[in-house]
């Protein structure tokens, strides 16, 4: 039993936690004038700028971590990328009483995703993965 979560967890474990990335990189893309200006609504400049290179981490970097090609690099990406988009889109300290809950979920969700790269970072793509090739 152990075996097979030795074999499989990784590849397995690679694709869930690259998942939101790739949506949510394919919703950018295909959302690009609203996010863009949701994006300078939050008071970033050059927001279209910053949606082209957070649309390239979000489902190159996921990518990476899913094949397992470079996954370390994809995941300490993704990892240092989420620093920023964390604390600027989800400062649940510096919303209204209403939206702080909501916030404070996803930032800490975002905090999790982040561990979960920790682990990618750590220990690699493990088996089946293009790295293993």
């Amino acid at each position: 039993m152990q075996s097979i979560i030795n074999q499989f967890a990784p590849p397995v474990g690679r694709t869930l936690l690259s998942l939101i990335f790739l949506i949510s990189g394919y919703g950018k893309l295909t959302g690009f004038a609203g996010t863009a200006g949701y994006m300078a609504s939050m008071g970033l400049p050059m927001a279209e700028v910053l949606l082209v290179i957070t649309i390239v981490i979000e489902i190159g970097a996921a990518a990476m971590i899913v094949l397992g090609w470079k996954a370390r690099l994809g995941a300490a990406a993704l990892f240092l990328w989420m620093i920023p988009v964390t604390l600027v889109f989800h400062a649940f300290w510096a919303v209204p009483a209403e939206q702080q809950q909501i916030q404070q979920i996803m930032f800490m969700k975002n905090l999790s995703m982040m561990g979960g790269l920790l682990l990618v970072m750590a220990f690699g793509s493990g088996p089946y993965s293009l790295a293993r090739r």
